[in-house]
């Protein structure tokens, strides 16, 4: 048996711009996920999951299966919580050659499933390795990153990012430009981050912002302004400059509200953490609903995000430094 964890992520700027070839700079944070598993004798499959925003659930099947596995729960949150694993199985077989093989899988994760912090790319990464590595093989992040992306762009049907697998094979600050996609260098980043318990529709809101700029050429120069924000970006992260990454955060926000992005509640949550004086907050992913993430090295902000109206959630994750890795048994 192997347990294996990961980390989930925030975007520190360049979500939606990122599509369109601009960089983008995500970060690790300390909310993990944890794959634990065990080979079977037989070729089926076991998955157990808790916490996945499911209410936990078992199912057994059989990899080869074309039926829905017989569970409880609707067949939107079965494909959500069972269709990454599937993918990341996948993938540790063919790394270990070994294409009949099952396995029992407990999932358990801290990260709020569809809210913009990496949920499924954590779990992805989790059960690649944990699963190699019960079959004897271990690889290097950058393999498990790689076979990462392609579990997911299998799953999301060619539309998945690097930036959430390597980010969460790698740990800490990531650059990330098309398929160019490197480590760099960060300050410890006081996060903390607001959850309003929901979850927007990627797909839509990436069409939605498509349309803006095919339509509007200042939809299109809002885009890239995103772009040059990571570039300003890069250099306050390479100086240590928390103000000016707090002030660009800001800004990335509102360029992303006036691409229709943002909603109500994370607007209202964003407002708060600045009236708590935190350095700077903006969505992070896709948007529509989901988390903010705030820079706040006091209790400010956590504290009033406690108490603002549509926040479900609110709690501190440091960036964090390592990305996947074996947990003690």
């Amino acid at each position: 048996m192997v347990v294996s964890s990961a980390p989930g992520k925030v975007y520190l700027f360049g979500e939606h711009a990122v599509v369109y070839g601009e960089p983008a700079v995500p970060c690790a944070i300390e909310r993990r996920a944890r794959v634990t598993v065990e080979k079977r004798d037989d070729d089926r499959l076991r998955v157990h999951a808790e916490d996945l925003s499911l209410d936990g659930f078992t199912v057994e099947y059989s990899s080869e299966s074309e039926e829905t596995p017989d569970v409880n729960v609707s067949e939107s949150l079965v494909a959500a919580g069972v269709g990454y694993i599937d993918a990341a199985v996948e993938q540790a077989r063919d790394a270990a050659d070994a294409p009949e093989v099952g396995f029992d899988i407990t999932v358990e994760s801290k990260i709020p499933l569809g809210a913009g912090l990496g949920s499924s790319a954590a779990v992805v990464c989790a059960g690649i390795d944990a699963a190699t590595r019960e079959l004897g093989v271990e690889l290097t992040s950058e393999e498990i990153a790689e076979r990462a992306y392609r579990a997911e762009l299998e799953v999301q049907d060619g539309e998945a990012s690097r930036a959430d697998t390597f980010c969460s094979a790698t740990g800490g600050a990531v650059r990330v430009e098309g398929d160019d996609c490197r480590s760099i260098d960060a300050p410890d980043l006081p996060f903390v981050i607001g959850f309003d318990g929901g979850a927007g529709d990627t797909g839509q809101l990436v069409a939605g912002v498509r349309a803006l700029r095919e339509e509007y050429d200042f939809a299109a120069d809002t885009v890239a302004s995103i772009g040059d924000i990571v570039r300003s970006g890069e250099e306050a992260l390479a100086d240590g400059d928390l103000e000016e990454l707090g002030r660009l955060m800001n800004f990335n926000h509102g360029l992303l509200e006036a691409l229709g992005v943002s909603s109500r509640s994370l607007d209202n949550m964003v407002w708060a953490a600045r009236d708590a004086d935190a350095l700077g907050a903006k969505l992070t992913g896709a948007g529509g609903g989901g988390c903010i993430v705030a820079l706040d090295e006091s209790d400010g902000t956590e504290t009033a995000l406690k108490f603002t109206p549509g926040c479900e959630a609110a709690f501190r994750a440091g960036l964090d430094t390592d990305g996947v890795r074996v947990e003690e048994v």
